[in-house]
């Protein structure tokens, strides 16, 4: 009943039933897994190279021999070891980057919110950018220590330190206040913003090209071994933020409603925040910064099945790795054999339509 409540508070239509939206949401849901598996299978086809995705398919299911078109040691290596993992990665950090984002507009209750606001992204952008200026000084025993790992650990433990530091600050008396929250955010980000262009100042001309490039966002640096580092982290996280979803849909008539429909708004709030620390923070730590995807997906599906985040927060997940993968695929064909930074793309597509999310929602645009 209290789901209901809050359905209709927040708005799907007035005389659309619960069965209906149901219904409708779990269509999108079955094609979103449809669009997916599609761009799973474009992405190990796109590229420079010309290597086969359906010659992997016939090897997965046949087996290879020598008389049929199986895959080239070449092929082999491009398919398994490059855009395979690229795949994974991609689908993770799309899904990581879409689901925080769905939580945080929840949970600050506006559909543009995005993990951004409260300094994750800054945080682990810090982290990366001091391990990559520091790493040969000195942070060289460090570096040392974790090899392949230390840019993704470097990252995500920035974007920790971040949330750690928001939470004191935005809890008094075991009450977090979303308002507080919001600032210090803000504030930490800029902290973390202007210390991070202190280490680009310091930086020489080699590490200024990987910084630019890292900080425009890209998977060309992914390896299963990285997958091996922040998947788990990532996965977690996605599997306990729909957990959320009955105290996210109270939480829209306001903390004090929620507290009477008995949603822990506490503990609730500090999950909600943790969940989106650690998927974002390690999806930054090996993608980079990759802008609106948190904003634009969540919106988008909003407008189709409605705010019932038993169902957004999935849907989310689903069209979030999807449009990664896709904006992936541009990235690595647009210029080819070169790479655009994909956070390119996705802000070339993201940019105008919360341009257009702002000019509805002020009424200048009848649609």
């Amino acid at each position: 009943m209290a789901e209901q409540i809050v359905a209709g508070r927040i708005g799907m239509g007035r005389n659309a039933s619960e069965g209906d939206r149901s219904a409708r949401a779990r269509t999108v849901l079955l094609a979103l897994g449809g669009f997916l598996a599609l761009t799973v299978l474009f992405s190990l086809t796109s590229g420079a190279s010309d290597a086969s995705a359906l010659g992997l398919v016939r090897e997965w299911l046949f087996g290879s021999s020598a008389g049929d078109a199986a895959l080239s040691a070449r092929d082999r290596l491009i398919i398994y070891d490059i855009r395979l993992p690229r795949v994974v990665m991609g689908a993770l950090v799309g899904a990581a980057l879409a689901v925080s984002g769905a939580v945080m507009q929840g949970l600050f209750r506006n559909p543009l919110a995005d993990p951004g606001l409260i300094g994750v992204s800054a945080g682990a952008g810090l982290g990366a950018v001091a391990m990559i200026v520091l790493g040969a000084g000195i942070l060289a025993p460090l570096s040392a220590l974790l090899g392949a790992f230390s840019l993704p650990m470097a990252a995500f433990v920035g974007g920790l330190v971040t949330t750690l530091v928001l939470y004191q600050v935005a809890t008094r008396h075991g009450q977090t206040s979303v308002a507080t929250m919001l600032l210090a955010g803000i504030a930490l980000a800029a902290l973390a913003m202007a210390l991070t262009g202190v280490l680009i100042f310091m930086a020489d001309d080699r590490q200024l090209r990987d910084l630019t490039f890292w900080g425009l966002g890209s998977l060309a640096g992914a390896t299963w071994q990285k997958i091996a580092a922040v998947g788990p982290v990532i996965v977690l996280a996605l599997a306990a933020m729909p957990f959320l979803a009955r105290g996210l849909n109270a939480l829209a008539l306001g903390e004090a409603t929620a507290g009477h429909l008995g949603i822990p708004v506490q503990r609730l709030k500090y999950t909600a925040i943790v969940g989106v620390a650690a998927a974002v923070g390690a999806a930054v730590a090996v993608s980079g910064g990759i802008g609106f995807v948190g904003i634009v997906v969540p919106h988008l599906l909003r407008l189709m099945i409605g705010p019932d985040n038993r169902y957004l927060l999935p849907a989310s997940a689903l069209l979030g790795s999807a449009l990664l993968l896709l904006a992936d695929a541009v990235s690595r064909t647009i210029v080819a054999p070169a790479e655009l930074p994909i956070g390119i793309v996705t802000a070339l597509a993201g940019a105008p339509f919360f341009l257009w999310i702002l000019l509805r929602k002020r009424g200048l645009l009848d649609l």
